[in-house]
């Protein structure tokens, strides 16, 4: 029986040299590193990188919301997190919570309905009410 180590959450070209040097075979990212990429293409080491990006988390709502966002600070506390697409007005203080820097709106404020009828007044009150709920995360 043939032992093959592997390797995951490798966040840098680095730790991934130094994983192959100790006799890694098959190494994982969260995301897409080019550089090790880059260092492993005519090499035999499997390198499977994540396939999303972890700074624009689109469509956060399908991919698990908050729970996701958790998943991915945890190897990424450092980078700035986006989450778009499904995100309400109401849940804008949950996603600023759980790490998201920030969220994608576009269909919270600019509700389709008010656009068609062109009432601002609408839009304007979905906005203030956004920016409230981001007030209030922060404060948490």
């Amino acid at each position: 029986m043939k032992l093959s180590i592997k390797v995951g959450t490798v966040l840098n070209a680095e730790d991934a040299r130094k994983a192959v040097k100790a006799g890694a075979q098959f190494l994982m990212s969260p995301g897409t590193v080019m550089e090790i990429l880059l260092d492993l293409q005519n090499t035999d080491v499997l390198y499977i990188p994540g396939a999303m990006t972890p700074t624009e988390i689109y469509p956060v709502s399908v991919l698990g919301g908050c729970d996701y966002i958790k998943a991915l600070k945890k190897p990424f506390p450092h980078i700035p997190v986006v989450a778009s697409q499904g995100i309400t007005t109401d849940s804008i203080g949950n996603y600023i919570e759980c790490g998201a820097s920030a969220v994608v709106l576009s269909d919270a404020i600019f509700e389709k309905e008010a656009m068609r009828q062109r009432n601002f007044d609408v839009i304007h009150r979905l906005a203030h009410l956004a920016t409230r709920q981001v007030g209030q995360a922060g404060k948490c």
